[in-house]
C-alpha cells in the first residue's frame, strides 16, 4: 500500500490489520462495504421490499454480485419511533434468510440486539452479531463470548420510540467515546478478543443533524480507540435535511457521506448502495494511487 496521504485509507497503527469474523478473516488493507438486508415491513430505507425470503436473498446476491464484503440481515426495524418486536417474530424473519444464504462465501452479520436472536442466529451460521444496544442485554455478551463471531458495538441514547425527541449532549464526541471505550473493555473482560470488535458512534440513534455531523467531522477520535470503526449513513434523515432529499433520492449524498467517513478513519461502511459506493472507494484509491484491492 503507498503512503498515506489526506485521501487514503490507511487503518490506525494499533489496529493488526485483520477482523476475526467466524469462519472468516477480513482484511482491514482497505475499506470493507458492509451491504444492508432488511427483512422487516417497516425499515425508514426500503420497508417491505425484502421482507419474503426469496426477494431477501435475492436482494443479498445481487448485493455479493456488487462487491459487498459481508451481508448485515436485521428482522426488527430501529428506526425512530418503530415498535419492538417479540424474539419470536424477528427469528421468524431472519432464521429463513440465513439459511437460504449458507450457500454464499460472506461473513452474515445479523442485526439484533436480543440475545436469544444472537444465539439463534450464530447456530444458523452468522458470522457477526451487529448490536444497537452494544451487548448490555441481560446475557448478550455471554452469547458472543460463547463463539468466534465479530461484534459490532453502537452507541446509542435512548430508545428508538422516542430517541430522536430532544438528544442532547455536553460533549457528544467525548461521551460517544467514552462509552464505547468502556463496552470494548467490557467485552474484552468477557473474553472476546480486540481482533473480534468493531465499534459504530451510531449516526441518528439519539443525535440530532449537529451531532451526527460533529461526530462525522471527528471520527479520528473513534478511530484511535484500536478497533474497526463503522460507519452508518447511508439515506439517514441528516443527508435528507442537507440535500432536501427523500429517502429514494439520497444515495449520491450516502456515497459522499462514506467517502467522507473513509478519509477520516472508517473501515466498515455499512450502506444500502454498494455499487455505487465500491466506484466512489475506487477513484478515492485512485487519486491517492494507493492498492484498493477492488481490481476483478
Amino acid at each position: 500500500m503507498a503512503s498515506a496521504s489526506p485521501l487514503s485509507f490507511s487503518p490506525h497503527p494499533s489496529l493488526n490489520g485483520r477482523l476475526r469474523c467466524g469462519r472468516f478473516t477480513l482484511e482491514l488493507n482497505r475499506p470493507l462495504i458492509m451491504g444492508v438486508v432488511n427483512v422487516t415491513p417497516d425499515s425508514f430505507s426500503d420497508g417491505g421490499r425484502f421482507v419474503e425470503v426469496d426477494a431477501a436473498t435475492a436482494h443479498a446476491h445481487e448485493l455479493a454480485q456488487q462487491g459487498a464484503d459481508l451481508l448485515d440481515i436485521g428482522g426488527e426495524s430501529t428506526r425512530p419511533g418503530a415498535r419492538p418486536v417479540p424474539a419470536a417474530e424477528e427469528l421468524e424473519r431472519v432464521l429463513p434468510v440465513l439459511n437460504a444464504l449458507r450457500g454464499l462465501d460472506l461473513p452474515l452479520s445479523v442485526d439484533t440486539r436480543k440475545p436469544e436472536v444472537m444465539r439463534a442466529a450464530l447456530a444458523a451460521g452468522a458470522s457477526m452479531i451487529n448490536d444497537i444496544d452494544a451487548l448490555q442485554s441481560q446475557g448478550a455478551l455471554e452469547a458472543v463470548a460463547a463463539s468466534d463471531c465479530a461484534v459490532c458495538l453502537m452507541h446509542k441514547q435512548g430508545d428508538p420510540q422516542s430517541m430522536q425527541q430532544d438528544p442532547r449532549y455536553a460533549d457528544v464526541v467525548r461521551e460517544v467515546r467514552e462509552f464505547l471505550t468502556c463496552r470494548v473493555a467490557a467485552c474484552e473482560a468477557r473474553g472476546i478478543s480486540h481482533s473480534r470488535i468493531v465499534i459504530d458512534p451510531g449516526f441518528g440513534f439519539g443525535k440530532c443533524s449537529e451531532h451526527n455531523l460533529t461526530l462525522l467531522r471527528n471520527l479520528p477520535a473513534l478511530a484511535s480507540l484500536g478497533v474497526p470503526l463503522l460507519v452508518g449513513l447511508s439515506r439517514k434523515s441528516t443527508l435528507g435535511r442537507i440535500t432536501g432529499q427523500p429517502v429514494e433520492g439520497r444515495a449520491a449524498a450516502s456515497v459522499t457521506a462514506a467517502v467522507l467517513a473513509v478519509q477520516r478513519g472508517a473501515a466498515i461502511l455499512r450502506v444500502h448502495d454498494v455499487a455505487a459506493t465500491r466506484d466512489a472507494l475506487r477513484v478515492l484509491a485512485a487519486v491517492d494511487g494507493s492498492d484498493n484491492g477492488f481490481d476483478d
